[in-house]
């Protein structure tokens, strides 16, 4: 490989969320972290070459992207997704998450049913209840480690409840599924029918393993294309969370102005400079670097597989499709949600997202993080199977 992802890089005393604040989250200061998706990697050297260009000008003044800045992003998407957006149906945000609160505002109204389909990363239950919006939950089917959208329990949830919006998670964290495309036509005309639109996260997009195929929502049918926003986002995929920016894909005319009015009223303009000229350069000159890292954590899931196989008893992996982040069934532990959090922090000294946060259908399980060095992740095995004893 032509970048050294087992170098260790201390992160500690840096203000990171992910070393730095297990005190403040009431957890001890002694535990290794594979909880937040947040990868223990250097952003490519293109990206932090054009952050030092933007230092050294030293002028930090409002900014918004020309043509270039959306060409980078519609090249990205055409030539690793098939995907081929207009450039002014962007709308920059500073997150993923931000935008979809900001989506739930514009497409319904306090009261309304807004449905996700669970266990399913934390942040969108809990976007439905803050801006007060009525939750509905259409359980994921589990059999024998494989996950399925319940199809029939999703449409007459959404009847039921006169759901407005449905936040599609795609790839789906934390189960790791790879929704395929007849998964989603399935998904998309039950919405359709019903008039919901549709929200779909796809910050994961680019990490997607074997012979899976990450499907744009909105290119499944013509008809999708003004029902649904494709959030999307250079962060997970290049490391840089902490820069905020996000890039959110709507082609409904309306919708957009009703999106764009709403940030106004939040007072957000101007995007962050430093997270445009990241995204610009990731998508340009990141591709090297992404290859690589993709073949090290399909390595570093290869080593989860063998632990979970020889060492880890009684706690198997569930296979994911796309994502870094790996969903563990502890389900034959036979502990309660409190003792399985006890056997992680207390016995194997490791900080991960409990499962039950992700919804009731995720209780027994539990997330870890793997996009870190190889080291790293084998330490951490090795005191998860010493604990198990």
């Amino acid at each position: 490989m032509k970048y050294d992802f087992d170098k260790i890089y201390d992160r500690r005393n840096t203000n990171s969320l992910k070393y730095d604040f297990a005190k403040e989250r009431g957890r001890s200061e002694d535990l290794l972290p594979l909880w937040v998706a947040d990868m223990d990697f250097r952003a490519p050297d293109e990206v932090i070459s054009v952050l030092k260009d933007k230092a050294e000008h030293g002028i930090f003044g409002y900014s918004e992207p020309k043509g270039d800045y959306f060409e980078a992003l519609q090249n990205w998407f055409l030539h690793r997704h098939g995907w081929k957006p207009q450039p002014d149906k962007f709308v920059i945000t500073c997150g993923v998450v931000f935008s979809i609160c900001t989506l739930i505002r514009v497409l319904t109204e306090v009261g309304d049913g807004v449905i996700i389909c669970q266990p399913v990363y934390y942040p969108f239950a809990q976007s439905v209840i803050d801006n007060g919006r009525k939750l509905v939950v259409s359980e994921l089917k589990n059999t024998d480690g494989h996950y399925m959208v319940d199809f029939d329990d999703f449409e007459r949830k959404i009847v039921e409840n006169n759901v407005k919006a449905f936040i599609l998670c795609n790839p789906h964290n934390p189960v790791g599924r790879v929704w395929t495309r007849e998964e989603l036509r399935r998904l998309g005309d039950v919405c359709l029918k019903h008039g919901v639109f549709v929200i779909s996260d796809e910050i994961h997009a680019d990490f997607v393993y074997g012979n899976n195929v990450h499907t744009v929502f909105s290119t499944v049918r013509e008809e999708y294309e003004d029902i649904c926003a494709i959030c999307t986002a250079p962060t997970k995929t290049f490391n840089l969370a902490g820069l905020h920016v996000a890039n959110t894909y709507i082609r409904n005319d309306k919708v957009r102005e009703q999106f764009v009015k709403e940030l106004d009223r939040q007072g957000y303009s101007q995007p962050n400079i430093m997270g445009l000229v990241a995204c610009k350069a990731a998508y340009e000159c990141g591709g090297e670097w992404l290859g690589n890292l993709k073949e090290y954590l399909s390595q570093n899931l290869q080593l989860v597989r063998e632990f979970a196989v020889t060492k880890l008893k009684n706690v198997a992996l569930v296979e994911p499709q796309g994502t870094y982040l790996v969903w563990l069934d502890c389900r034959k532990l036979n502990l309660s949600d409190k003792e399985l959090a006890h056997l992680f922090e207390d016995k194997a000294k490791l900080w991960v997202d409990d499962g039950y946060i992700f919804g009731a259908g995720g209780s027994g399980f539990a997330r870890i993080n793997i996009a870190c060095p190889r080291s790293v992740l084998k330490n951490s095995l090795e005191r998860l199977s010493r604990a198990l004893g």
